[in-house]
C-alpha cells in the first residue's frame, strides 16, 4: 500500500490538466501535435512571434504541463498558493520577437502516454524533447532555436544530449536555460523521507518502469551539451541539494553562467521567477541568438 502511494506521488502521469489558454493572454497561437521517435503523439501550441528565434519550452515533471501548474485540486496544504502561468513568459517572449513552443511531455496535460505509460524522470521524456526540436525545425527552417528546459525539462533535454543522433546533431540549437535541474535520487534525499518508505515507493516505480530509477544519471550527459548554457537555482530551494546543481554545472563543457536565485523557501518559487522575470532569462537567448 505505501509502495504504491509513494510510487503514485512520483510516476503517475496524468495529474496536471491544462488550466490556462492563449486566448486568456491575448496570444495569437496554433493548436499543435507531432509525434516522438516510439510515436508517442504530444500536443502544445505554437505562439507565434517572429520567424527567426525560436524558443521550446520543457516544463517540469508530474504535477505540470505546458501551461504551467495550479494549485487546485491539490488542496489546502501546496508547495505554492497560485497558478504558475508559463503563458507569462511565453507572451514576454512573443513582444521582444521570438515565437515559442509549448508542449506537453509524455503523460502530462493534453499528451498521450508513452509505451511505457509512467514518468521516468527524464530518460523516456528526452525522446519528446527531441521530437520538439525536430517540430520547430521544420515549421522554422531558417531559425535559431533556445531551450527553456525546467527541473524534469532540463533533465530530459540533457538526456536528449546523450543520446545517438541526440541534440548535438540539431545545429539550429544556438542557447539553453536550465532552471532546476534534478536528480531523482537527491530529491528524495532531500525530502527526508523514512528510508522504509522510500524503499517501498522505489520498488513500485522500479517495477512499473523497467529499470532502477536510482540509476540514470543525467549529469553524465551533461558534458556532450554543445551549446551556452545558464542554470537557474534558487538557493533556498529545499528540494534539491546544491553540490547537485554545482556538479552539473562544472560539468558542462560550454560557455556558462550559474544564476543563484535568493527568493522565497520554495522549490516552485523559481518556477514562478521566470514568468517574473523573464527579461531575466531572455538576455541569455539574446546573446547567442
Amino acid at each position: 500500500m505505501f509502495g504504491n502511494m509513494i510510487s503514485n506521488m512520483m510516476v503517475k502521469p496524468g495529474q496536471s490538466p491544462l488550466f490556462d489558454s492563449p486566448e486568456a493572454h491575448g496570444l495569437d497561437y496554433e493548436n499543435i501535435e507531432f509525434q516522438a521517435e516510439d510515436g508517442t503523439t504530444l500536443r502544445g501550441w505554437l505562439i507565434k512571434g517572429g520567424e527567426d528565434k525560436v524558443i521550446v519550452q520543457s516544463h517540469f515533471g508530474v504535477q505540470c504541463n505546458r501551461g504551467g501548474w495550479t494549485p487546485k485540486g491539490h488542496g489546502p496544504i501546496t508547495p505554492w498558493k497560485e497558478d504558475i502561468q508559463f503563458l507569462r513568459q511565453a507572451k514576454h517572449f512573443v513582444e521582444e520577437g521570438y515565437s515559442f513552443l509549448m508542449y506537453d511531455l509524455r503523460g502530462h496535460g493534453e499528451s498521450d502516454l508513452g509505451p511505457t505509460p509512467w514518468v521516468s524522470w527524464g530518460p523516456e521524456e528526452a525522446k519528446d524533447v527531441l521530437a520538439a526540436v525536430d517540430f520547430a525545425t521544420e515549421r522554422f527552417p531558417q531559425a535559431s532555436i533556445g531551450l527553456l528546459s525546467i527541473c524534469m525539462g532540463a533533465a530530459s533535454t540533457t538526456y536528449a544530449y546523450g543520446r545517438e543522433n541526440g541534440l548535438t546533431n540539431r545545429t539550429q540549437i544556438k542557447a539553453m536555460v536550465a532552471v532546476q535541474p534534478l536528480l531523482y535520487t537527491c530529491f528524495i534525499d532531500a525530502l527526508g523521507m523514512p528510508g522504509f518508505l522510500a524503499r517501498a515507493g522505489e520498488r513500485v516505480s522500479n517495477e512499473r518502469l523497467g529499470f532502477d530509477m536510482s540509476e540514470p544519471n543525467f549529469i553524465d550527459n551533461a558534458a556532450q551539451v554543445s551549446v551556452p548554457t545558464m542554470v537557474v537555482q534558487n538557493q533556498n530551494d529545499p528540494w534539491t541539494k546544491m553540490d547537485m546543481v554545482q556538479e552539473y554545472f562544472d560539468a558542462l563543457k560550454v560557455e556558462k553562467e550559474l544564476k543563484m536565485l535568493d527568493i522565497e523557501k520554495s522549490r516552485f518559487a523559481a518556477y514562478n521567477w521566470v514568468g517574473t522575470h523573464s527579461a531575466e532569462v531572455r538576455s541569455w537567448f539574446d546573446r547567442f541568438m
